[in-house]
């Protein structure tokens, strides 16, 4: 299906892997120039961004810290000096350090809540500038149903996911009058890299919670992200779709 994206400029954060690298190319297929950041490993988000520049578009990789406030907004800087605009902020970097709260670590609290709401908080910020001067704008917040029921020995991921949830709502209160929509996503589980070291009963038990019997791709989540950044989704602003094969329910 085309999305109507030709010419657009999207930035995605944590862009090397996973439903990151997936955004960014689906992104990329419907005619977007692409820049995607990376935190450690710049050679992935490189042939992402090569993937990319073979589909005939612009693509830029950038190592950057999300959770920096300063890198944050020279990288959107960077993006529009070198694009032109910025249209699209898909914010998807995150991480997580599971353990129950009675054995958690400040790190493990403070650490979890800077790269996956701070860094929501940098990126959003930095983008919702340059969009409301724009006048235009698609910003796609990626959350996580963890972040709507919450999950045992989640309680640092869960609360920033749900962070994401309230920032995601605010914000589109504050940038609609700029014709800038603001949404998110949350998936269930979903078969990435990161997946694949989650043991076997784990991945079992997240498939006998979904309707479906089956686990996300990258790609699922990537077409749902691909339809906010779109103008079909005009009307839309605020809202939290779920994609998790029904696992929620």
């Amino acid at each position: 299906m085309n999305f109507g994206l030709e010419n657009r400029v999207a930035l995605v954060t944590g862009g090397s892997r996973g439903i990151g690298a997936e955004v960014s190319l689906v992104l990329g297929r419907q005619g977007c120039d692409v820049a995607l950041t990376c935190q450690g490993r710049i050679d992935a988000a490189e042939k992402v961004a090569e993937q990319i520049r073979t589909m005939g578009r612009r693509a830029l990789a950038v190592k950057a810290d999300v959770a920096n406030f300063k890198e944050a907004h020279e990288v959107v800087d960077r993006v529009v000096a070198e694009f032109g605009r910025l249209d699209i902020l898909v914010c998807n970097a995150g991480i997580t350090w599971d353990g129950v709260i009675w054995n958690m670590k400040e790190e493990q609290w403070d650490k979890v809540l800077d790269v996956n709401l701070k860094g929501y908080f940098n990126y959003n910020r930095a983008a919702a500038r340059v969009m409301k001067d724009q006048r235009y704008g698609k910003i796609v917040n990626i959350t996580s149903i963890n972040g709507i029921r919450g999950k045992f020995a989640q309680t640092n991921y869960s609360a920033s996911k749900a962070g994401n949830i309230a920032l995601t709502k605010a914000l589109a209160k504050e940038m609609g009058k700029f014709n800038v929509n603001v949404n998110a996503v949350a998936p269930g589980m979903v078969m990435t890299e990161m997946a694949e070291s989650i043991p076997v009963n784990f991945l079992n038990n997240a498939v006998k919670e979904t309707v479906l019997g089956r686990i996300a791709t990258a790609e699922d989540v990537a077409n749902v992200v691909a339809f906010f950044c779109s103008d079909l989704s005009r009307h839309v602003t605020g809202e939290v779709v779920k994609v998790d094969g029904g696992q929620y329910i």
